[in-house]
């Protein structure tokens, strides 16, 4: 999240932008640029529609960046009797495995079974009448029972293993520092997604490539930092964040994908829709060697004892905890609070009773709200996780047809995006030409899957760079590294000074290519940076001058962009920076200027 204190002169006007204002038209404005905005964007600009997304944050700052880092699909929504969403998640599972290879792997998951038979009589209650069960945990029965049956929802066996039961024995043979109280294991696959924010850039450079043109001639044209503040004149009156410039825009049909905050934005638009009721999901991430080597590089996935379904999951050298399920307050910004911490705590003890985690190993926290449908005195935990497209009446819109969608989550978006789609395309009485199904998306195209494939690639591709650096920029961007690389070849490419694995060609490209507006937009989005604990302050302070260079920043504004992304990765993250890496400690208090609900409004999409 960024504070809404301007910190650029207000005369900047964003070329991006620029696009926008001169030509404010299009068949399809697309509000909120969290994942499933920007997949629709795609889509649509796929099928020749001329399609215009703004994002009042940065792209897929909202929930989108508060998600698990999971593709899939969701075992425990068969005891809700959610059917078709499992079969479509899966599906779509095993397609993003093929089409995004560079950022979605197969996950092994563990599930670990403290009983035989618990649970197998209040099953059937439970998805007959979403009641809490009396039960706290479900036996091996139960497990097995919905393992076999979510093997079943995958036509394409061919793209996971099925899964595995194991015996307490070999349970403990396998992972011995599980909990000696365990009775069985089952093992499955899913899947993960170890870039989320980059791979939404990827579908966003995929719908801005295939709709490109000549400045405002572009029939796919998107923006950030640009918010819907209202109507008038009958168009959406937006507001570029950045310079305060403000100007009407008129589309046919208008989508409204801003995730938690859509009740808001239509109110925006001046109209009163009741469709959300987000629930809000903490994270921590913790740098413990004890912990990494227990996981023996796979997911726990598990039941903790007040029956709220958990994760402990190896990432990026680090172990990621979550998560919680707790009713949302949109009037205040999520954060993780100690509370939360406290309950991670005890479900890696629950499962790994010898091993301690503490508040020095937290390197990053993180929560947000899942974009849920209102729910009433329903409990959190049985709110569907599928998703609808609802028509709303916008009196002061009344040219254009205003779709809201409602729900959503990381593992479906191409599908959703499908049929938000043909919902915008219909009303436009424009035919579909184009299916997304098995298209790859950017950097997954002609990714080099296999060890052999990937040496060559590289070989091919060092142009006198050095071998481990192109290994990184493939690992990153996929086999869109090769456009980093022509930019790297055209500067000085030495890597930064206070973290190797970087070069100042590469940050400036974020800038330049990815429209990055902030600091915190690098180190938080571009880059995992902050994600492991990797910053201090001498990076900030690297990378600012960087980015001052490359956006024209004068020195007060290069001052205040560190000063804000500090204030940010203290109060939503608990990352108090220092010269060496400090934990991260309990959030401050939010600032008053963080996001309000008003503020908000445009931001937003999808938690896994």
């Amino acid at each position: 999240m960024t504070p809404s204190k301007k910190t650029h002169e207000t005369s900047d006007i964003r070329a991006n932008v620029t696009r926008i204002s001169e030509r404010p038209d299009a068949k399809v404005l697309i509000i909120g640029g969290g994942i499933n905005g920007i997949a629709t964007f795609r889509d649509l600009s796929l099928q020749g529609v001329d399609v215009v997304l703004v994002e009042r944050n940065d792209y897929a700052s909202g929930a989108s960046a508060a998600s698990s880092h999971m593709i899939h699909g969701g075992i425990r929504y068969l005891e809700n009797g959610e059917f078709r969403l499992v079969r479509e998640s899966v599906e779509e599972r095993n397609g993003l495995l093929k089409i995004a290879p560079h950022y979605v792997k197969p996950l092994q998951t563990t599930m670990p079974i403290f009983s035989t038979f618990s649970g197998i009589l209040n099953a059937p209650l439970r998805m007959l009448t979403h009641k809490q069960r009396s039960t706290k945990e479900r036996g091996a029965l139960l497990i097995q029972i919905g393992m076999t049956l979510y093997d079943s929802f995958s036509r394409d066996g061919g793209s996971v293993p099925k899964h595995v039961f194991r015996t307490r024995k070999a349970a403990l043979r396998d992972m011995p520092a599980l909990n000696k109280g365990i009775k069985y294991t089952g093992t499955y696959y899913d899947a993960s997604v170890h870039e989320p924010e980059r791979l939404a850039l990827d579908v966003l450079k995929d719908g801005l490539a295939a709709g490109s043109g000549e400045g405002s001639a572009a029939t796919a044209r998107s923006a950030n930092y640009v918010e819907a503040v209202g109507a008038k004149e009958g168009g959406v009156l937006l507001r570029d964040v950045v310079s305060g410039t403000e100007f009407v825009f008129a589309a046919d049909v208008v989508i409204n994908a801003s995730g938690p905050w859509t009740d808001l934005t239509n109110e925006f638009l001046g109209t009163t829709s009741q469709y959300m009721g987000g629930t809000k999901g903490s994270h921590i991430v913790v740098d413990s060697p004890e912990l990494l080597k227990a996981t023996n590089g796979r997911e726990l996935f598990f039941e903790n004892n007040d029956g709220r379904i958990v994760l402990i999951y190896p990432l990026k050298g680090r172990v990621l905890i979550g998560t919680t399920d707790l009713e949302a307050d949109m009037s205040k910004p999520a954060i993780c609070t100690e509370e939360e911490v406290d309950y991670f705590f005890d479900l890696v003890k629950h499962v790994f009773p010898k091993i301690t985690i503490t508040r020095s190993e937290i390197v990053y926290r993180y929560s947000g709200v899942r974009p849920l449908p209102k729910h009433d005195d329903l409990a959190a935990g049985f709110v569907s996780r599928d998703y609808r497209i609802v028509e709303t009446s916008v009196a002061a819109l009344p040219k254009s047809k205003v779709l809201s969608l409602v729900g959503g989550k990381w593992t479906t978006f191409r599908a959703l995006s499908t049929h938000l789609s043909t919902e915008a395309t219909t009303r436009l009485g424009v035919a579909r030409t184009i299916d997304t199904a098995g298209m790859p998306i950017g950097g997954g195209k002609d990714f080099p899957v296999l060890p052999g494939d990937r040496a060559r690639w590289i070989t091919d591709h060092l142009n006198g760079l050095e071998r481990d650096q192109v290994d990184r920029l493939l690992t990153r961007y996929g086999t869109r590294a090769e456009d980093v690389i022509q930019t790297l070849l055209d500067q000085p490419s030495e890597p930064l000074a206070s973290d190797s694995d970087f070069t100042a060609a590469e940050i400036a490209y974020f800038a330049e290519h990815e429209d990055a507006v902030h600091l915190v937009d690098v180190v938080l989005r571009r880059t995992n940076l902050a994600f492991v604990g990797g910053v201090t302050i001498e990076l900030l302070t690297e990378l600012a001058g960087i980015l001052q260079s490359s956006l024209g920043w004068s020195d007060e504004v290069r001052d205040s962009e560190i000063e804000n992304t500090t204030s940010i990765l203290a109060t939503y993250h608990g990352v108090e920076v220092g010269s060496q890496h400090v934990p991260a400690a309990a959030p401050a208090a939010a600032p008053v200027e963080a996001e309000s609900p008003v503020t908000a409004a445009a931001s937003g999409s999808a938690q896994a």
